[in-house]
């Protein structure tokens, strides 16, 4: 799993010199990367350039969508389909690889989605347990400059023990804000929120 930040890059956002903080600060990123990642859904930036198999199991006869795992879709290597566990998978033609105009599937890049089509229309995946084979690339080749303030944030955040209701700094008692004016957010800061949902992903 790759992280989204490296120390470095949030040492240069916080404005840190020397090592100090930096075993703390190495600890928290991959965790911060691992929270993210599972809030939105998606890996970000792992599968850009090295690509993804997903399987998919169908279990209604009239499934003829399947929504991909990675967002934002880049390639599509291969799509295969069996129509039972003994048999071998077959592989679909995509819309970009034949004139015919008889293809098999296409990409919905605006919902990350693989659609069954036929010559006359949509058609239906067979049903089964990984009935459906999908090879393919996603994500970002880095993390977007957004996501990254949202993650700089959630380091400083557990770096400063921020997430406490109170501190004592110096003799003085701090309140912080840890709970949340955004209805069904009881995790992320809101200002945090509000970016880390612009790449969740929702099924």
């Amino acid at each position: 799993m790759a992280n989204l930040v490296t120390l470095q890059q949030y040492k240069d956002f916080a404005g840190l010199q020397g090592v100090k903080t930096d075993a703390r600060i190495n600890t928290i990123i991959p965790q911060v990367t691992k929270v993210v990642k599972n809030y939105c859904g998606t890996s970000i930036v792992d599968y850009y350039s090295s690509a993804k198999t997903e399987y998919f199991d169908i279990t209604d006869s009239l499934t003829d969508r399947i929504m991909l795992d990675e967002s934002p879709v880049n390639t599509v290597t291969s799509v295969q389909e069996r129509e039972d566990q003994a048999a071998s998978y077959v592989t679909l033609i995509t819309e970009n690889s034949d004139s015919s105009g008889k293809y098999e599937y296409i990409v919905d890049t605006t919902t990350d989605s693989i659609i069954r089509t036929s010559s006359t229309g949509t058609k239906n995946f067979p049903r089964g347990h990984k009935a459906v084979k999908v090879v393919y690339t996603a994500g970002y080749s880095a993390t977007p400059e957004d996501l990254k303030l949202a993650v700089y944030d959630l380091i400083k955040y557990y770096l400063k023990d921020e997430r406490k209701a109170r501190m004592q700094i110096a003799g003085a008692m701090v309140e912080n804000q840890v709970s949340s004016s955004i209805r069904g957010n009881t995790g992320f800061p809101d200002h945090i929120k509000r970016i880390l949902d612009f790449y969740k992903i929702y099924k």
